[in-house]
């Protein structure tokens, strides 16, 4: 096994869980690691497990990869399952078989070693896969034996955020009052023709002098023969 990334800057080391050991490091008591590889020599039905990539670089922080199951079959049965992790929601059928025909039997499948359901055909399908199907899982076939248990992953679905549309726009403000200026125009009106008004009336008034010349000239008219 090799792990690499695309630029190849970093170090990283193989890690497994197994049914007897978790997070064990490659090189520690199994396999041979050496520059971002990992072999193992001879394997076993207890090798069988999650394997995946970890960064081990002390410049940059830490990080790991998707992992894998990897089973091994001693036997003459085999569980094919998904080898990546299943994403929640979808389904997911285990094939359970023997090696040499015929392959189509009647198998019981166990799952954390419990016995969930026995399928007429040895194949049994997980409808929209949720956190809780996450497990070990094996079969046996009558006759044929037990298969090496292999661990199904269940990946957490990608999650849909809906944005939600934009308000609607605000309505125009309203116009402004009219009243104001249906009072206003009047009053300036009135300010403007009543000086008006009373300058005329003085220039068209004859004065106090003019009136009594006037009366006097009317007077003496009438006293002339």
């Amino acid at each position: 096994m090799k792990c690499d990334d695309d630029d190849g800057s970093d170090e990283w080391t193989v890690m497994r869980n197994t049914s007897k050991k978790n997070m064990t490091r490659c090189g520690d008591d199994w396999g041979r690691s050496k520059n971002s590889f990992c072999v193992i020599n001879n394997i076993y039905p207890f090798d069988s497990g999650v394997y995946w990539c970890e960064s081990s670089s002390a410049s940059s922080s830490s990080s790991s990869s998707s992992s894998i199951n990897i089973s091994v079959s001693g036997g003459s049965v085999i569980l094919q399952s998904p080898v990546l992790p299943v994403m929640e929601g979808h389904d997911v059928t285990l094939h359970c078989q023997t090696k040499s025909p015929p392959s189509k039997l009647p198998a019981d499948f166990y799952k954390d070693g419990s016995l969930i359901r026995t399928e007429p055909t040895g194949h049994m399908t997980i409808h929209r896969v949720t956190k809780s199907d996450e497990g070990a899982y094996k079969c046996s076939i009558q006759a044929g034996g037990e298969s090496a248990s292999s661990w199904m992953l269940v990946s957490e679905g990608r999650s849909t955020t809906t944005v939600p549309p934009p308000p609607p726009p605000l309505p125009p403000p309203p116009p402004p009052s009219s009243c104001p200026l249906c009072v206003w125009w009047p009053l300036k009106s009135l300010f403007v023709l009543v000086p008006m008004l009373m300058l005329v009336i003085f220039l068209v008034r004859p004065s106090g002098s003019e009136e009594s010349k006037d009366e006097t000239h009317v007077s003496e008219l009438k006293s002339s023969p």
